[in-house]
């Protein structure tokens, strides 16, 4: 399926055979998350007049697409992302478009709003994951397969900043239902370009079909970084949003705050993907989580907003690898047919862990200092990276696939 190539670069990898239209079109279709992520609360509460409806709504949404991703990686695994992928779009497409319809005008009912986003979330298709699998049986080596996942990681940054964005400029000229119709028709457009690549495998054979893959051994740690990852990202948000509140600076300025973040991120990963790495996969996830707490617990103690950005892009040069790492351990300790479950649950992962994040940081916000708050941030990475640490010394460094069974037993969970 690939060619090997002499020089491994990120635009090595982008001239491997189909890299370029099918992660194009991947792109296009998990665009859609980052647009949705906006336009549903926007819209449902100019639908609704309430934005604790909205909340419940963009709640239910967010927890059946992420909770259930496995699920549907699993079925992605099972049968072959060609006939999956497509159908999955199309439903996720038209309950979107029905989400869009209920919610043009004032008046909507509430809980035909809720009902529609919860089962749009239930269908959403796990691309993000599908494209990661699909990564490492394009490039012909494993440091073209790092150099992959770290652009994957660094363009996905790059998707939920310009969503919003794109939602915004949206809003000047139609209404917020108007953005749930474009997240609609980018999800089908980039999953139809997507399954209609070369490169994506064909229907699994009938006999891969009957097994029901389990997830692997070694997939835990991944899982638990990325949930202590996830965790502390999102409470940055709110964090920093306090900080700048206490210190009597203009709220404008928290984006370019969070931006830093963003940016340190995506150089870091960029820097990342360029390293040929000896430490092992495994070793490095929790090196990369560590780093990144502690810069991180430190930053509450900055002086003041400006030297805030600086610390935080400095633990944001730590998120991307930390992230891109555990899809590589995920990927390294997957079976064929559970390739795009273990990429599934590091991104479940991640996802349960910003929701909790959110609402931890909520919580503490104004009852404990910010500096202790930023502290407690950085130990929730902390204590993951140490937890995983301790799991991987403990299997004795040798994470193994789980056979897929042959009977019938149900797919266990990471």
């Amino acid at each position: 399926m690939s060619t090997p190539l002499s020089r491994p670069s990120y635009a090595a990898v982008l001239r491997v055979p189909q890299a370029r239209r099918t992660f194009t079109a991947a792109l296009a279709g998990r665009l859609s998350y980052a647009t949705a992520g906006l336009a549903v609360p926007l819209s449902v509460t100019a639908a609704t007049g309430s934005w604790a409806v909205s909340g419940v709504v963009l709640s239910l949404f967010g927890a059946t697409t992420v909770l259930l991703m496995p699920m549907r990686a699993a079925l992605v695994d099972r049968h072959g992302p060609r006939r999956v992928l497509l159908p999955m779009s199309l439903l996720y497409g038209a309950l979107l478009a029905l989400l869009a319809a209920l919610t043009w005008s004032p008046g909507a009912p509430a809980a035909a709003v809720a009902g529609t986003a919860a089962l749009a979330g239930c269908c959403a298709p796990p691309l993000g994951p599908a494209m990661r699998a699909l990564w490492s049986a394009l490039m012909p080596d494993e440091g073209m397969a790092r150099r992959a996942y770290s652009l994957d990681a660094v363009a996905e940054e790059l998707l939920y900043v310009s969503g919003p964005a794109l939602v915004g400029a949206l809003l000047g000229a139609a209404p917020a239902a108007a953005g749930i119709l474009l997240s609609a028709v980018l999800n089908v457009a980039g999953t139809c370009a997507f399954v209609t690549s070369p490169a994506l495998p064909g229907p699994r054979p009938a006999a891969a079909r009957r097994r029901r893959s389990v997830p692997v051994r070694g997939l835990l740690p991944a899982v638990v970084v990325a949930l202590g990852l996830g965790l502390a990202i999102s409470a940055v948000e709110l964090l920093v949003l306090a900080f700048a509140e206490a210190r009597s600076y203009d709220p404008a300025l928290v984006p370019w705050v969070l931006g830093a973040l963003s940016v340190g991120s995506a150089l870091g990963g960029l820097a990342a993907g360029a390293v040929r790495w000896r430490a092992p996969a495994r070793v490095r996830l929790c090196r990369f989580a560590v780093a990144f707490a502690l810069v991180l617990a430190a930053a509450g103690l900055a002086p003041g907003l400006w030297t805030l950005s600086g610390v935080l892009a400095l633990a944001g040069a730590f998120i991307a690898p930390a992230l891109t790492t555990a899809y590589l351990l995920a990927d390294e300790t997957a079976t064929e047919e559970t390739r795009i479950q273990a990429g599934a649950w590091v991104n479940t992962g991640v996802n349960a862990g910003s929701s909790a994040g959110a609402l931890a940081a909520g919580l503490l916000i104004g009852r404990l200092p910010l500096p202790l708050c930023f502290a407690l941030a950085g130990a929730a990475a902390l204590v993951t990276a140490v937890a995983a640490a301790v799991r991987t010394a403990a299997a004795g460094h040798a994470p193994g696939p789980v056979p897929a069974s042959t009977g019938d037993e149900t797919a266990a969970t990471a």
